[in-house]
């Protein structure tokens, strides 16, 4: 993440805050910030987006070409994402020093969407065992603000709603070899079904609190998180814990092996374990209603845009 550096007065103010639920912008703890989402900005592309959320600043472009299956998933398309840190979104990006956020962001983006009750590849293949469509999804971070995954998810759910592919005219075998055809007009394309696709929503832990959309000041203040993906059905493909935080059951359990006189400890470790557990629940329920509302939102908005057809008006530094 952004490197911010505050002194311990200013993490106890912040602190203080989130315990009131009056964080340092006036939000309370389980409310985003205004969102602004472009779609279709680069012709060059099949699909794209832009989206700003505080200073955070994130542009996905979205790339359609045929390729041939993998051989032990014959009846089924690819997906690829790559996340790029631009080494001018903060000094901690310079050199590769943005390649391991990178490398994570990547690696939620694909874990959230390998769920066939997200996005069903078989919908990207052509010809079983001969051709698919491949989708390359990059993911270029411009500015950062702080809730990276949150704003990557958004940004790239809004690019593959606006991605058309290329209508197949005809797809068959000469002499064992694939012969695709596609449509000689532009707009002859296929819109991506986006409806199930998830969003990420990151519940950043602060105190004895947690919050959504966190700043960077707030995030320096975080010792864990809990990234999840969302569906528009309220399931979730995935869950992903980020940062330092307690010790593992099996490390108490080392540590017990050790020291048995601290058995009545470790008697109280469980209770404080099965109380970690309902917390825990509690932040999956939340998880759950926020990815619920959020996936709405976007849904609603997106809706909106594609409803002004090709000749509305374009905004932005791409135009």
């Amino acid at each position: 993440m952004a490197e911010v550096i505050l002194s311990s007065g200013e993490k106890t103010f912040i602190l203080h805050g989130i315990d009131a639920d009056f964080r340092n912008d006036g939000r309370q703890r389980c409310e985003y910030r205004s969102m602004e989402i472009e779609t279709k900005l680069m012709p060059q592309t099949h699909g794209s987006s832009r989206l700003r959320i505080g200073n955070t600043d994130i542009l996905v472009g979205i790339k359609v070409e045929l390729d041939t299956p993998n051989a032990d998933k014959p009846y089924e398309g690819k997906l690829e994402f790559f996340v790029d840190c631009s080494a001018t979104a903060t000094p901690a990006f310079e050199g590769k020093g943005g390649d391991d956020l990178a490398t994570e962001i990547s690696n939620t983006l694909t874990v959230a969407y390998q769920t066939r009750n997200s996005l069903d590849l078989r919908s990207l293949c052509i010809l079983p065992h001969k051709k698919c469509w491949k989708i390359f999804v990059d993911v270029l971070i411009l500015q950062c603000g702080g809730n990276l995954f949150d704003a990557v998810g958004i940004a790239v759910k809004a690019a593959l709603n606006s991605t058309e592919i290329p209508k197949i005219t005809a797809a068959t075998l000469d002499g064992g070899e694939p012969d695709i055809q596609l449509s000689d007009d532009y707009y002859d394309c296929i819109q991506l079904d986006t409806i199930n696709y998830p969003v990420i929503v990151t519940l950043c832990k602060i105190g004895d609190n947690f919050i959504v959309d966190p700043t960077s000041e707030e995030e320096v203040c975080s010792a864990s998180s809990i990234v999840m993906s969302v569906l528009p059905n309220g399931k979730v493909s995935s869950l992903i814990k980020l940062g330092y935080g307690s010790i593992q059951p099996t490390t108490f359990n080392k540590m017990l092996q050790v020291f048995f006189v601290f058995y009545m400890l470790y008697c109280l470790v469980c209770i404080i374990y099965k109380l970690m557990s309902l917390i825990t629940k509690l932040w999956f329920q939340v998880g759950q209603n926020i990815g619920l509302r959020l996936n709405e939102g976007l849904i609603k908005a997106l809706k909106e845009e594609s409803e002004l057809g090709r000749k509305r008006k374009i905004i932005g530094f791409l135009k």
